[in-house]
């Protein structure tokens, strides 16, 4: 753990001890890995848009609190805290969701269909790994 100038391990920004990046991290992960299985049920539907929609709205979520945690998560490492893979792993996901938005925001089969449904694979994996790796790096103390 890195030392402050009083000499005192750096803490993540927190709220009554618990760490505010874990507690937003599971957010974009859950609304990546939710878009990646509604392009699966749109897929397996026959097309049917509700699945489509809900996709946009989960990518829309997911990259909404998918920033702020990044951002807290910044402010962590700026302070001292490990974590700047995570960090990247996060960004990268992030920009990989941006761009789904974008392929989500075509018409019909052709939002879901091939890119759509890769770019939904690789970002909800990074994101996964994003918070495994920073679970790894940071000792949360009670």
């Amino acid at each position: 753990m890195a030392e402050t100038v009083a000499g005192r391990p750096a803490q993540p920004v927190a709220i009554a001890r618990h760490p505010l990046y874990a507690m937003l991290l599971p957010i974009p992960v859950i609304c990546f890995i939710g878009a990646l299985l509604t392009d699966l049920a749109y897929l397996n539907s026959g097309g049917n848009l509700i699945w489509a929609n809900f996709s946009s709205w989960l990518l829309a979520a997911g990259l909404l609190f998918g920033a702020i945690a990044g951002i807290i998560l910044l402010v962590d490492i700026l302070r001292g805290i490990r974590g700047w893979s995570a960090f990247l792993l996060l960004l990268a996901a992030w920009i990989v969701e941006l761009i789904n938005s974008f392929v989500h925001a075509r018409d019909g089969w052709t939002a879901v269909a091939g890119a759509g449904l890769i770019l939904s694979i690789v970002g909800a994996l990074l994101a996964i790994i994003a918070g495994w790796l920073w679970r790894s790096a940071v000792e949360v103390r009670p």
